[in-house]
């Protein structure tokens, strides 16, 4: 089946792109002899997580217990989590999870690492963990001078063993231009080293720094502090992305599919897709760099002024061929919430429908277990 001929919406996935992308940024890596340990956030995929491992990937960062117990139970099992876990229950699920394969975990505080050794006391078991550095974003994190100050706090808690130190330079997303990417990845990169080296000056031994971001992974990647990446956009990129410069349009992977259902005047589309299939925002980080709620593929006459729920207005900038009934692919702004829209991607070659990719990680998908 070629993909027009797909009911809309539909997600699409260009799996040439795709794979032309993930082996990019491994081959990066195997060059300069860094692990990739991608974000899984984005395509939260089992499918593409083993792809990624095939291409060379030693590992996940996860943003979600579910996504950690979904990728162990695939067979993925060299998980790292991005955020400190700290609630009881969750706290257990990660545990059994460790009974399975390789956990590590994430603290800025003490108080968290407390309430984890607790409940890994009664098992008598160890588990690794990362300190969380803050290199600019200020979300998560402790400043780089005071990591040993909380190193040798979490010290008094015999369940948990330092292993390295992490990072995420979120704030790249709030930049004015591509060309501040830059600045943000010699923040990035200082801010690690400052952190080791006080660490190490301090008698704690570090075996692993680590950083993700898409946007700075270009200049990360042959950085001498560093030892892994852990960008998550780049299998899909988006328009933020295009924005900052970091891709071209070809390189986007990722897309939705629409129709012009109207056009009730001479400069304007009315289409199948609102804001359930592409979103609201433009960046987790307030990007100032884009118009409009997604860019339509190969039509720059064309720009995305608002989204319904369900439809979209379509601004008419200059002369196009478009007409009611034709179909559009549609780059998100932000690929990382797209996906998580849907329970399937349709993957394709050449126009041409090859597979149905699940997103089995999506929202809350592990049930608890109620008895």
């Amino acid at each position: 089946m070629n993909i027009y001929e797909l009911q809309t919406p539909s997600f699409l996935l260009n799996l040439d792109i795709l794979e032309t992308n993930l082996k990019k940024v491994q081959r990066l890596c195997s060059e300069n002899n860094k692990e990739l340990w991608p974000m899984s956030k984005t395509h939260k995929s089992s499918y593409i997580a083993k792809l990624q491992k095939e291409y060379g990937a030693k590992g996940f960062l996860v943003g979600t217990i579910d996504e950690a117990e979904v990728f162990v139970s695939a067979g993925l099992d060299n998980i790292c989590l991005a955020y400190p876990i700290v609630s009881r229950a969750n706290i257990r699920r990660v545990i059994d999870l460790a009974k399975k394969a390789r956990i590590i975990l994430s603290f800025d505080g003490e108080d968290g690492a407390k309430l984890f050794n607790d409940e890994l006391e009664k098992e008598n078991l160890t588990i690794e963990y990362l300190i969380i550095i803050n290199c600019g974003l200020n979300r998560l994190g402790v400043l780089p001078n005071d990591s040993s100050t909380l190193a040798k706090k979490i010290s008094n808690y015999s369940n948990l063993k330092l292993i390295g130190i992490s990072t995420h330079p979120g704030q790249v997303y709030s930049v004015l231009s591509g060309n501040e990417i830059c600045k943000v990845s010699k923040q990035e990169s200082q801010s690690l080293k400052i952190a080791k080296d006080n660490l190490i000056s301090n008698s704690f031994n570090i075996a692993m720094v680590a950083t993700g971001s898409t946007p700075t992974f270009f200049d990360a990647v042959a950085d001498p502090n560093i030892d892994i990446l852990r960008p998550g956009n780049y299998p899909f990129y988006d328009n933020i992305q295009l924005s900052l410069n970091v891709c071209q349009e070809k390189e986007c992977s990722l897309t939705v599919l629409a129709t012009i259902i109207s056009k009730p005047k001479d400069d304007l589309f009315i289409i199948d897709v609102g804001s359930k299939c592409l979103g609201l925002d433009k960046g987790a980080h307030a990007s100032n760099l884009i118009n409009g709620f997604g860019k339509i593929k190969g039509h720059d006459e064309l720009e995305v002024i608002s989204l319904s729920e369900e439809v979209g207005k379509i601004k008419i900038c200059s002369n196009t061929n478009l007409k009611i009934g034709d179909k559009v692919q549609i780059i998100p702004n932000h690929s990382c919430s797209c996906a998580n829209m849907t329970d399937y991607i349709i993957g394709f070659r050449n126009d041409i429908v090859e597979k149905i990719i699940n997103i089995d990680v999506r929202g809350n998908s592990i049930k608890p277990n109620l008895i």
